[in-house]
């Protein structure tokens, strides 16, 4: 398989877990479309989860698997669920490009609203609500230097870096001419509120990148720490409000969200009950969306391009549609970024 040595690959997690059985299978996830994501399965039915950069098409400082590994790793004993990392390599020798592999945590992850009907009844989809929500607040709450990441990230101007590396990567990621994304970048820039509080943040926390326990009610594990440091907690906030999608909704970031689903809470009772477990004044949320819809748009616009050079192995029909939805959130986030203030 194409970005998978599998003899190499095989050898380097016996080394780690003798107990597993060669041959090993490879099959690609849905999702992860950053960072590739493949299901590994070995001849006894053992499971475990590899994840690497993308073939073509890598941005600089972007897809550092080996530092998603150590997040995890780090966060192991806290009160913030993470799969059990195997191991990682930062380099290329083994597979080619750096990769980690984790352990498989069974449950449910509730990808989008056909799959999730099935899945989980409405007072399932009430308890998912309130789990992610708490789960949040774990991680902000989380005392970076006593799980050993304190030096993640600069604990200041959060905000005024991301606007500086995500205005660097729509330069450098984009061939298409998208300037109310570069203008919106400009405005944001100008008016950053002051941050209330540094903690880990990380950085694309919405449903579909938990793993729920069937009956909804437990978070068994947060995926996805690609984008993760240190900064200003309602950053996560602001990004979870925009990919919490509502039927009424003109666009949505990824399609059918699951959230569109009679049960779960809506955009206001999610915020209100992040609201009662923190101390954090949110009084300043619209700017906090308007960031969360310009960067959502450029991380797409990130996907939307890789997928068009090849960089990823199969086929993606949502992925394809990217195209129009980043033109529509940038719509969007000119509409909030114009009642910030009011």
């Amino acid at each position: 398989m194409e970005g998978i040595d599998g003899d190499a690959v095989t050898a380097w997690l016996q080394e780690r877990r003798p107990e597993v059985v060669p041959p090993l299978s490879f099959e690609p996830i849905a999702g992860g479309r950053s960072n590739l994501t493949y299901t590994v399965t070995d001849d006894a039915g053992g499971r475990y989860v590899l994840r690497r950069p993308p073939l073509h098409s890598v941005l600089e400082s972007a897809h550092d698997v080996a530092r998603e590994a150590r997040i995890m790793e780090a966060l192991a004993d806290s009160d913030v669920p993470v799969p059990v990392v195997v191991g990682s390599e930062s380099d290329d020798e083994v597979n080619g490009a750096p990769f980690f592999v984790m352990e498989f945590t069974d449950g449910v992850i509730a990808r989008d609203a056909q799959v999730t009907r099935d899945l989980l009844d409405e007072e399932q989809r009430a308890a998912a609500s309130r789990a992610l929500v708490d789960t949040l607040l774990a991680l902000h709450a989380t005392d970076v230097d006593a799980v050993g990441l304190g030096d993640l990230g600069r604990r200041t101007g959060y905000v005024e870096r991301q606007l500086r590396r995500w205005s660097g990567q729509l330069e450098k990621g984009s061939t298409r001419d998208l300037p109310l994304l570069v203008e919106l970048g400009e405005r944001l820039a100008a008016d950053v509120p002051a941050p209330q509080a540094t903690a880990i943040v990380h950085g694309d926390y919405r449903l579909d990148n938990l793993i729920l326990s069937p009956d909804g009610s437990e978070v068994r594990a947060v995926l996805d720490w690609e984008l993760c440091t240190l900064g200003d907690p309602l950053a996560d906030i602001g990004m979870l409000h925009v990919y919490w999608a509502e039927s009424s909704d003109p666009v949505t970031p990824l399609g059918n969200m699951p959230t569109v689903l009679d049960g779960f809470w809506t955009r206001d009772e999610v915020l209100e009950a992040y609201a009662a477990g923190t101390a954090l004044d949110l009084g300043e949320i619209d700017y906090y969306v308007a960031f969360a819809y310009w960067r959502i748009a450029i991380i797409l616009e990130g996907v939307f391009q890789r997928f068009s050079a090849g960089a990823y192995e199969h086929e993606d029909e949502g992925v394809r549609a990217m195209g129009d939805v980043v033109h529509q959130l940038a719509a969007a986030a000119d509409e909030r970024a114009q009642r910030v203030g009011r």
